[in-house]
């Protein structure tokens, strides 16, 4: 039985880029551009008609920028999962990007291979953060200087141990092998860990675990 089609806008004010990507996507089996945006209003805009599994988007464009396009797609299209796309792996706005709800960054040298696997795994409710990225975050978190004895949101010690996982980069499949338990649990887990604690994001998890003493020494 073959995977589902995966529905993918994408948003660069670049012509070239953009038709570069549009090609690109549509050699991989099982991936269908459903529509392209030279900028985030109209990215928004093509989320809300086509309500793609995942938005791919250029992080400086004018008038909405990949941040603000990340912001309200994942405000008003929570099911769309967003994956930006720049050139600079130390460009503040991917941190940015990854606070507002991305799960995922691509550079623009990517190929084909690591673009489909972003696109997939983002899809899938999985992490696809370069590790030169996840390191930034985390340096830019707030450790407590000491972990509390009452867990923070009542959160159960089932979740801060996701929680930990996630803050060293763990995607959820790497995350449900280390704890012997089902990718389905671990959405569930990382579902119920986000709304307690009111997380929008892996990046936002990575910093609350830091900042609240989560994280194992």
């Amino acid at each position: 039985m073959s995977d589902p089609e995966l529905r993918v806008v994408l948003a660069d004010d670049q012509a070239i880029v953009r038709e570069g990507l549009v090609t690109v996507l549509g050699l991989l089996p099982g991936i269908t551009v459903v529509g392209s945006a030279a900028d985030g209003d109209r990215a928004v805009e093509l989320v809300a008609e086509h309500r793609p599994d995942v938005l791919l988007t250029d992080l400086r464009m004018p008038h909405c920028d990949g941040v603000r396009a990340t912001e309200r797609v994942r405000a008003a299209h929570p099911d769309t999962a967003v994956v930006v796309l720049t050139t600079y792996a130390e460009d503040e706005s991917v941190l940015a990007a990854l606070r507002a709800g991305a799960v995922g960054w691509l550079s623009k040298d990517s190929d084909a291979e690591a673009i489909g696997h972003a696109l997939r795994s983002a899809a899938a409710g999985q992490s696809t953060i370069d590790a030169a990225v996840l390191a930034r975050l985390v340096a830019s978190a707030e450790r407590a200087p000491t972990r509390t004895d009452q867990p923070p949101d009542e959160l159960t010690p089932r979740e801060i141990e996701v929680l930990g996982l996630i803050a060293e980069g763990l995607t959820n499949r790497q995350i449900a092998r280390r704890l012997v338990i089902s990718e389905t649990t671990v959405k569930t887990h990382i579902n119920h860990l986000f709304t307690k604690a009111g997380l929008r994001g892996r990046a936002d998890a990575v910093r609350y675990a830091y900042r609240n003493g989560l994280v194992p020494e």
